[in-house]
């Protein structure tokens, strides 16, 4: 039964140079769908165009693995090995990374095992969910946390001064620092704010310049929880 499973399968003798075309050309299209959908649905500007070549030639190195392995199990493990003492250096920042190199590599697999329809169904399939929820913007935080700072003159009371504008505008907002600044003339104020999506971040500044008499605020867009 041993040498049954070992011989089990195609072997890479019995491939055809149209075979492999087919399912390298297969692959490339796929990985090229799918990095298009990548680059379309994710942040704009934020995506690296080394990831998205990387997504064109996984599912052609994927197949080409397979096409190589066959149902050959002692190949299967010896590629296992080799692999298995790869080091890789970067690390994927985003988690929709990784699940955009586990699609390339399904598509790939498919190709390589000659499940071409299989292939291309699954692929325009999850392609379309991907654009569909980027559309909605499903996921999204309904507020979205920054860092404020405020600069008021030193003969104004900073308790409940912007209480108001805070309460129409923020979900929360929290007094981190108090400082002195300009010779002791003004005073800085640094707030953890989480602002609500659906409100205008000028209308919301606007108010606290009414308030703190046109002095400087400085509204940090990527500030992350505990900035200072």
């Amino acid at each position: 039964m041993f040498d049954e499973l070992l011989k089990f399968g195609a072997d890479t003798s019995e491939m055809t140079l149209f075979g492999v075309a087919t399912a390298l050309i297969s692959a490339f299209i796929l990985g090229l769908i799918i990095s298009f959908t990548y680059k379309k649905t994710h942040v704009k500007g934020q995506y690296s165009q080394n990831f998205s070549l990387t997504l064109v030639m996984i599912p052609c190195v994927i197949a080409i693995i397979i096409m190589m392995v066959g149902s050959n199990i002692a190949r299967a493990f010896g590629l296992t090995g080799a692999f298995s003492i790869i080091r890789f250096r970067s690390n994927a920042t985003d988690p929709k990374d990784i699940s955009y190199v586990l699609f390339t590599m399904a598509a790939g697999l498919a190709c390589g095992s000659g499940s071409y329809g299989y292939a291309a169904f699954f692929t325009i399939l999850l392609c379309i969910i991907m654009f569909i929820l980027s559309k909605v913007n499903f996921g999204a935080k309904d507020s979205t946390y920054k860092l404020l700072k405020i600069i008021i003159p030193e003969d104004l009371d900073y308790h409940g001064a912007f209480d108001e504008v805070f309460e129409k505008y923020t979900v929360n907002h929290d007094l981190k620092k108090v400082k002195t600044t300009d010779l002791g003339t003004l005073y800085e104020l640094v707030y953890n704010v989480t602002i609500k999506n659906d409100m205008n971040e000028k209308s919301f500044m606007d108010e606290l310049r009414c308030r703190n008499g046109n002095l400087n605020i400085i509204l940090a867009m990527n500030a992350e929880p505990g900035d200072n």
